[in-house]
């Protein structure tokens, strides 16, 4: 599961904190390792700070965007640590690893750590499901970026632990019963690349019946996207979803006929 598990690291400046987080990432378990777009690809000083985790940076996946990095998932966590001006869905670093266990044993998720000085921007934070901030000293609350790796990686670990003890646990009370798990009752939620195909088709169709003036969108999108990841439909929901989308566009179409 915990192979499931990546950690993404966006355009971090300094190679050195890739090592340290690489190695962060090991000594719990984590060897996913995703970089987008570095602005200093990880080299002997980068491996020095790894230490023994050298097969994580050596196995890393590099992308241009974002995107890129976690259109496989069904999950992604954004770590901020300043407020926004449009507040979104927020989870605690313990509940942030116990839906990165359970989540993951479905699909991939991810957990992904902004710039050092600026961390992820307001348009990469919204690609996210859900946001975490780790409840740091607020009279000194500067953590470097292996110090978050760090504490998530923890975080993840801790709940992956649990879930194994308890797992263990429960296939013994099996063993000696008749209760056996319906695999329908587990909501499936949608991979971003299908969230975002379902976000295209939104804003399209909210186009098509004038709600959205394309010159002047606003941030009607921005809500929309912050109100369905509040609610993370899962993916009978979405297509029931697309389905009245499909409906709205069949209905402005032949208006437009008339």
């Amino acid at each position: 599961m915990l192979e499931n598990v990546k950690i993404v690291l966006v355009n971090t400046s300094d190679c050195r904190n890739i090592g340290s987080a690489a190695r962060a990432m090991k000594t719990m378990g984590l060897t996913n390792l995703v970089l987008v777009d570095p602005i200093e690809m990880p080299n002997g000083q980068a491996q020095a700070l790894a230490a023994g985790a050298t097969d994580v940076l050596a196995n890393a996946t590099v992308v241009s965007t974002l995107e890129e990095a976690i259109s496989d998932c069904g999950l992604v966590v954004g770590t901020s640590a300043r407020s926004r001006t449009l507040p979104w869905p927020m989870l605690e670093p313990r509940n942030c690893g116990a839906k990165m266990v359970e989540e993951g044993k479905q699909y991939p998720v991810a957990l992904v750590f902004g710039r050092e000085s600026s961390g992820l921007t307001n348009d990469e934070l919204q690609l996210c499901h859900f946001h975490v901030a780790i409840p740091a000293n607020p009279e000194y609350s500067s953590l470097n970026l292996a110090m978050a790796v760090q504490t998530l990686s923890y975080e993840v670990r801790m709940n992956y632990l649990d879930d194994v003890q308890q797992s263990r646990i429960q296939d013994v009370a099996e063993k000696t019963s008749d209760v056996s798990d319906d695999a329908d009752n587990d909501a499936q939620y949608p991979l971003v690349q299908e969230t975002e195909r379902f976000y295209q088709h939104f804003e399209k169709a909210l186009e098509g019946t004038g709600f959205i003036v394309p010159k002047h969108p606003g941030l009607i999108m921005t809500k929309v996207r912050r109100l369905f990841n509040r609610a993370r439909p899962d993916g009978k929901e979405l297509k029931m979803l697309r389905g009245i989308l499909a409906s709205i566009d069949k209905t402005v179409a032949n208006a437009n006929k008339d």
